[in-house]
């Protein structure tokens, strides 16, 4: 869990923006980031994003709700969003825990990622939900 970035606290509410702003949303996250990680499946690696979680109660679209599009691939069981109009990611609906939004913590407004250094990479080539299939 982190509670600040850079010396920037994080606060229970916090705002998160896709690059030209069109798509705002609202995360509740009292215990600030929690579980940054980067995933190897073929997605993540192409987008190259940290991600952390928040549970589904915990993200309110405040604007570009339009905006929004929908990616899914392979299971089609995540939900990936990204703005249509500046292509950033912004959040998904998780496979391993559909109970938990994964957000893009580079769009939180404030916060640099690359100060949450060294961030662990999570096996997304042998997802847990393939394996027994």
């Amino acid at each position: 869990m982190i509670q600040s970035v850079g010396g920037v606290p994080i606060l229970e509410r916090h705002r998160l923006s896709c690059h030209c702003g069109g798509v705002v949303l609202e995360l509740h996250l009292p215990d600030g980031i929690v579980d940054p990680r980067r995933c190897d499946c073929s997605l993540c690696r192409r987008r190259g994003a940290i991600v952390a979680s928040v549970p589904l109660a915990g993200i309110r679209v405040i604007q570009g709700e339009d905006l929004l599009q929908l990616y899914q691939f392979n299971t089609r069981v995540a939900r990936h969003h990204f703005c249509a109009r500046c292509g950033v990611y912004t959040h998904h609906q998780r496979r391993s825990s559909p109970e938990l939004y994964g957000y893009n913590v580079g769009c939180l407004d404030g916060v640099n990622p690359f100060d949450l250094e060294p961030v662990p990479l999570r096996d997304g080539v042998n997802h847990p939900s393939d394996r027994g299939r």
